[in-house]
């Protein structure tokens, strides 16, 4: 599945903006990314929100996503 990279994590996966990985929920996403590229890891430690079909989760480790879902990870986002 595609997974787009949103704002300043781009940094961390040398600019680019959409990446692919295997995965059936947040957590195997995440878990994904970061092997793919280390960089993301401490960033996701620190927490990330992940958008899945438009709507924002954060430390939902297994929320489903299916190989059609659109797939966006972002810095934590807070409300306010």
């Amino acid at each position: 599945m595609k997974v787009k990279i949103w704002g300043s994590l781009r940094r961390f996966t040398d600019g680019r903006g959409e990446l692919e990985v295997e995965a059936k929920n947040f957590k195997q996403v995440l878990d994904g990314l970061a092997e793919q590229y280390p960089g993301l890891k401490p960033q996701i430690e620190r927490g990330v929100s992940l958008a899945l079909d438009g709507r924002i989760y954060r430390e939902s480790w297994f929320a489903e996503v299916r190989p059609d879902s659109e797939v966006v990870l972002m810095p934590y986002m807070t409300g306010g």
